[in-house]
């Protein structure tokens, strides 16, 4: 179990967030009710989903870093 205030643990948070609001963005029922805001708290799930979907190399190399290093070495 990974802990949430652990520095893996918050890596972990943001890297299924990302993948989660890259997810929504190609769902278009989902992509009109929550990434229609660009600013404020809503913001941070579009910004996310174009995190997510520029950079979706990096993020799945990341993801399987991540999952190598939760499930063999933690």
């Amino acid at each position: 179990m990974t802990n949430v205030y652990s520095l893996d643990g918050i890596l972990v948070f943001g890297l299924l967030f990302v993948c989660t609001c890259a997810y929504f963005k190609k769902v278009p029922r989902l992509k009109s009710w929550l990434l229609s805001e660009k600013k404020g708290v809503w913001g941070v799930f579009y910004k996310a989903a174009v995190i997510g979907t520029r950079l979706h190399v990096a993020v799945a190399v990341a993801c399987v870093v991540m999952a190598f290093y939760v499930l063999f070495i933690k």
